[in-house]
Order: structure tokens, then C-alpha cells, then sequence
């Protein structure tokens, strides 16, 4: 990862049926072609997964409504989250999230292991920092906290990683999905300076 990307040019791709909406971002340039097609098909890919997940196409789904948010796009690094709501009945509707976060120069998809440096034993270290705000935000956990997992959900955005557990895993569907923001200076010491954070770190 060089970081000679600065910023990829992402438009917005509408699919809609009866009482669905979705928005699907894709990449237009900014690197080259093999990279675009990499990052495109692997959004394309999550994009479905969210959708199948949630029922669609299905007689249940009454209402759909997929949007996204860019969190990084500059320096080689675009780090993005899908969401997917589904109302099917009863009290309320459910929402989904998928993050990716890519090298744009490659277009490669980080996991959150990827993020760190071999046997840096990434996991403990941010189990105790999450846990630690859990504690200070007094967060109401619907049983012990499970701990991170290796296919984790997490985005990068704003010299931040940000870890998050999705609706009803770990407290009540009134709080949302619970994020834990983890400035990268604080586990500098383990990250792979060559992946995404070790981009944005300097």
C-alpha cells in the first residue's frame, strides 16, 4: 500500500422494486481497472449478502430501504459501511450493517486481523480497551461481552478504528448498534504499517 490514490471518484447505483429502495455505492476510477473491478465486485458482493439476510426477495419484506456512508476516502484508503433496513412485520424493522475497508491502490479488503501486525495478539488488546468503555458509558449488556471475533465488523474513519457488534448482540435494540471508537494512536505500537491504518497514521 503506497497511498498514491488520493481520492476514489464513488457514484451511486439505485436498485428499486415494489416498497424497495436501495443505494449501492460503486467506483468509477481514480486507480486502475483491476483494483475498481476488485473493490466493485466485493461491495456488489456484501450488497447481496445484506439483502438475502434480510429476507429479499421474499413475501415478508413489506418495506426496504439500503443506503451507505463513506467513511475514508483519501490516501489509498476507502473504508465504507452498507446498511440495510427491512421492516417484515411486528413491532419493528431490522437493520443490517456490512463495513469494507480496501487498499484502492490494489483493491483488497481488510479483515480486522489484517490490520495488525503478525502475533500482535490484536484481539486481547482490544477486547480490554472496549470493554473499558463499555464500563464508562455504562453500557446496559444484555450478558457478559463475547469479545471480538475474527470475521469482526469494524470500519476505519477519522484516524480511528471503530469496532461495532450489530442489533441485539450485546445490548438492547433500543441502544443501537453499539460502536467503540479506538483512536489509532493508542495501539499504534501494534499496527501494521503497511495496511490501512499505518497509511493514515502519518
Amino acid at each position: 500500500m503506497n497511498g498514491q490514490t488520493l481520492m476514489l471518484p464513488i457514484r451511486v447505483r439505485k436498485m428499486t422494486a415494489k416498497n424497495v429502495k436501495i443505494n449501492v455505492p460503486y467506483i468509477t476510477g481514480g486507480t486502475t481497472p483491476a483494483a475498481v473491478e476488485a473493490m466493485n465486485n466485493a461491495i456488489a458482493s456484501a450488497n447481496q449478502e445484506l439483502l438475502r439476510a434480510q429476507g429479499y426477495p421474499g413475501p415478508d419484506v413489506q418495506e426496504m430501504d439500503g443506503t451507505f456512508e463513506i467513511k475514508t476516502n483519501e490516501r489509498g484508503v476507502l473504508s465504507l459501511s452498507l446498511l440495510n433496513y427491512a421492516y417484515t412485520g411486528g413491532a419493528h424493522g431490522n437493520t443490517l450493517q456490512k463495513s469494507l475497508t480496501f487498499d484502492a491502490d490494489t483493491g483488497r479488503s481488510y479483515t480486522l486481523g489484517q490490520l495488525f501486525k503478525p502475533g500482535s495478539n490484536y484481539e486481547a488488546r482490544l477486547n480490554t480497551i472496549i470493554q473499558a468503555q463499555i464500563k464508562a458509558r455504562q453500557l446496559p449488556l444484555l450478558g457478559d461481552y463475547p469479545g471480538i471475533t475474527p470475521d469482526q465488523d469494524f470500519y476505519i474513519a477519522d484516524k480511528a478504528l471503530v469496532i461495532y457488534f450489530p442489533l441485539y448482540a450485546i445490548v438492547p435494540y433500543a441502544w443501537g448498534f453499539p460502536y467503540f471508537p479506538i483512536s489509532v494512536f493508542e495501539i499504534q505500537d501494534i499496527i501494521d504499517e503497511e495496511g490501512p491504518m499505518g497509511v493514515l497514521m502519518y
